[in-house]
């Protein structure tokens, strides 16, 4: 991980919130491209390779929460959304459309820089990343689904899957205790870190979307994701 690993799209509408994150973001040595609507975030970061995106929830022309979902449809660059304070339902559209985590407004620096930092750590291994060789004994292998934890990697049916830092989560928390039930309110308690947050479609959206990503180019590893009607989900391990 190189440069491309230090570069980071920040989109704002609000030319005083660019200013304030490019410095804080430059202090800590990342390279850093500005948006200022919609269309001009979704265009730069589907053409550019970006390490992170800093997206501001409301946004002229196509809001934060769309660009972010359309991003989806074609890179797993990791996302974390700018919103309003007390904008519960703008956090929940978020997490459904994809995004690894999210910053209230009005926020502080030094705590947008240990979230940007936070997710690169984990950052999952995506087409634009360097992909390091991993051999570890923090491997998960299944017949059909390989983990290899250091290196955020993920191989399913031989193939290997693109995955967000947040999807990357769910599935190595469900594979550490495989055919172990764990319920929405835990999942989001402990991957998400919101006791408070109570929206479980989110975990849902997740889990559907991770589904589909495996089902790709494994049905076999996508059908591990169980859902245990009236509890929640678990990583099924054929006998």
């Amino acid at each position: 991980m190189e440069d491309l690993s230090r570069k980071i799209l920040v989109v704002d509408d609000e030319d005083r919130i660019r200013r304030l994150l490019r410095m804080y973001l430059e202090k800590e040595g990342y390279e850093i491209d500005e948006a200022e609507d919609g269309e001009a975030a979704l265009t730069m970061a589907i053409e550019n390779d970006y390490a992170l995106i800093l997206l501001d929830v409301m946004l002229p022309g196509i809001d934060g929460t769309e660009v972010c979902a359309r991003l989806r449809a074609e890179k797993s660059t990791p996302v974390i959304m700018l919103t309003a304070k007390g904008e519960e339902t703008n956090r929940v559209q978020g997490f459904e459309a994809g995004a690894d985590d999210y910053v209230s407004k009005p926020f502080s620096p030094r705590e947008v820089i240990y979230r940007v930092k936070a997710i690169l750590r984990r950052s999952s291994a995506t087409a634009f990343l360097s992909k390091a060789t991993s051999g570890s004994g923090n491997d998960i292998v299944f017949p059909n689904l390989m983990i290899e934890h250091d290196a955020h990697r993920v191989s399913a049916g031989g193939q290997e899957v693109g995955l967000t830092p947040k999807e990357y989560e769910l599935l190595h928390y469900l594979a550490v205790s495989p055919d172990k039930v764990f319920s929405r309110e835990q999942l989001l308690k402990d991957v998400w870190n919101y006791e408070f947050f109570g929206d479980l479609r989110t975990v849902d959206t997740h889990v559907k979307r991770l589904r589909e990503k495996l089902n790709k180019v494994s049905p076999e590893a996508a059908a591990m994701i169980t859902t245990v009607w009236g509890v929640g989900y678990k990583l099924e391990v054929a006998k």
